[in-house]
């Protein structure tokens, strides 16, 4: 599971702009979660009976992959559907954070079991490789490479239209689960060939692959809960937005940052000081209005300052 990134958030502007109502939104993620929960266990399941019945490392190290899969699935499928619920008096700027939040904690959990079944896979290739082969070794990690095909073929239609960074790092997740099932399917057809070790060495492949799934996880969605700064292109499309108004004649202290997967932002904008209560009012709401319809932009914190005053004149100008 990855969070998340910046192309992958979910926010009011998107669900706006593919015509959903956040009640349907949380419907589909709700389908979507509860898939992936059943496919990873189907796939628990079948991997650790056979593997545990021939002794292969691959096949555990696999399943144990998918343990931490399932857990993401099951923390997205609790926490995250909050992200669609509405402010309230406990969380007044809505749920955002929890999505990084439940993603953040996947990845630790997927970087510890990694190191462990790294541990295991170590110890099989100095001790020597205890595994049988059996056709069902290999029938079973086929039957998990059509499993998480089929999930990550479900997850990501389903999230084209919801744009969940949280069902965006389950798809990421089952597509690398194929990736680390064709390696401990070569650890298994390396022991019909003779060559047992590379049981132990797939299994290792298999446990490095999973640390960095989980660490890339982690260093995503700290990012999300530390409210750091989008890409140098998301912020030039926020200041071309203001800057593009015919009313706006400047514009600095300008500061765009993540609150959960949400970018928030805040700005000075100079307008003509002559200007009515009213025609400034209707000017920010068209300014944020227009910033709103920006992907993942939340949000909006506009402060109107006449221009020509020179009370600026050392602020930097964005």
């Amino acid at each position: 599971m990855r969070a998340v990134p910046v192309e992958g958030a979910v926010s009011e502007g998107a669900i706006a702009e593919a015509g959903l109502e956040a009640d349907e939104a949380k419907r589909g993620f709700t389908r979507a979660s509860v898939v992936n929960v059943l496919g990873n266990a189907i796939k628990i399941v079948v991997e650790a009976a056979v593997g545990l019945a021939f002794g292969s490392v691959a096949l555990l190290a696999d399943a144990a992959h998918s343990v931490a899969d399932l857990v993401a699935s099951v923390v997205v499928f609790v926490w995250g559907r909050s992200v669609y619920d509405d402010p309230d008096e406990a969380h007044p700027h809505g749920h955002q954070r929890v999505e990084p939040l439940a993603a953040l904690f996947v990845g630790s959990v997927i970087v510890l079991l990694g190191l462990n079944l790294l541990y295991e896979s170590a110890r099989g290739v100095l001790e020597g490789p205890g595994v049988t082969f059996s056709p069902l070794l290999i029938g079973a990690l086929l039957f998990a490479i059509a499993d998480m095909y089929l999930l990550y073929w479900y997850t990501v239609r389903v999230n084209e239209t919801i744009g969940s960074s949280a069902l965006d790092a389950l798809a990421v997740d089952c597509r690398n689960d194929i990736y680390t099932s064709i390696a401990a399917l070569v650890g298994v057809i390396g022991v019909f060939f003779g060559y047992a070790t590379l049981d132990a060495a797939a299994g290792g492949l298999v446990s490095v692959l999973v640390v960095y799934q989980g660490f890339e996880i982690g260093r995503e969605n700290v990012s999300y809960l530390i409210g750091a700064a989008p890409s140098d292109e998301q912020r030039r499309q926020v200041a071309d937005v203001l800057r593009s108004h015919p009313a706006v004649s400047g514009v600095h202290d300008l500061a765009v940052f993540y609150d959960g997967t949400d970018l928030e932002v805040e700005a000075h904008v100079e307008v003509d000081g002559e200007l009515t209560l009213i025609e400034a009012h209707d000017i920010e709401t068209e300014l944020v209005m227009s910033l709103r319809s920006l992907d993942d932009v939340g949000d909006v914190h506009l402060h109107l300052d006449p221009a020509g005053i020179g009370e600026w004149k050392d602020a930097i100008d964005d």
